[in-house]
């Protein structure tokens, strides 16, 4: 196979996927992210709390967007994940699926905070996947919490537990995970960048440019 037969087989594959992002974003139903932005508008407003909840490449998505929560929005919010040395240790002694729900209850989650999901397919309790996030809508749903969040798939478990989780539409499934964990980061910034949570300037869209 010559070198421009393979330069042109990957602009093809690049061009496609540009191509599936902008399907997804067309998808995407506006007015569950406007749900999110009022459910989270409230539970500023109320003092409330919110506990972002992700597992592999979506932990990581949890982490940035508790930073934007904060730092943005002044709303108090944090993902359990980021301390690496609790959820090992929990997950050495009492087995995956036990962290999340624990980490709520110490945390003494009420009615007043939310949980926000990031998730490629929402859980699974039937097939035992993703058991720490079934588990912590379980424990959320028990205690009055609300359960906001962005899932791919048909959503899962966490669709199937809140009419206010924001479902992005599955427009290549060998693309799922990459397109889903993309959308999240652009979903969640039009979420903290929202006229009715943004309460701080950010750096680079508030200096001055140099020309």
């Amino acid at each position: 196979m010559s070198v421009l037969i393979k330069k042109k087989g990957l602009m093809d594959f690049i061009n496609s996927y540009i191509d599936y992002v902008v399907t997804t974003a067309k998808n995407l139903n506006i007015s569950k992210i406007q749900s999110c932005v009022d459910a989270l508008k409230h539970i500023r407003k109320t003092e409330g709390r919110v506990f972002v909840l992700g597992m592999g490449g979506s932990a990581a998505n949890a982490s940035h967007m508790v930073n934007d929560l904060r730092k943005i929005c002044n709303i108090e919010a944090y993902a359990p994940t980021d301390n690496v040395s609790e959820f090992s240790a929990s997950c050495n002694d009492e087995g995956l699926g036990s962290y999340f729900p624990r980490w709520l209850m110490t945390s003494k989650i009420t009615s007043k905070d939310a949980i926000f999901i990031l998730s490629v397919g929402g859980g699974n309790k039937e097939f035992n996947i993703s058991m720490e996030l079934v588990n912590a809508i379980d424990v959320a749903t028990a205690q009055g919490a609300k359960v906001l969040g962005i899932v791919g798939r048909d959503g899962g478990y966490a669709v199937k537990s809140s009419k206010d989780v924001i479902l992005i539409s599955t427009v290549i499934p060998s693309l799922e995970t990459p397109l889903v964990e993309g959308f999240q980061g652009v979903i969640w910034h039009g979420i903290v960048f929202h006229p009715d949570l943004k309460l701080q300037e950010s750096k680079w869209e508030s200096a001055t440019r140099i020309t």
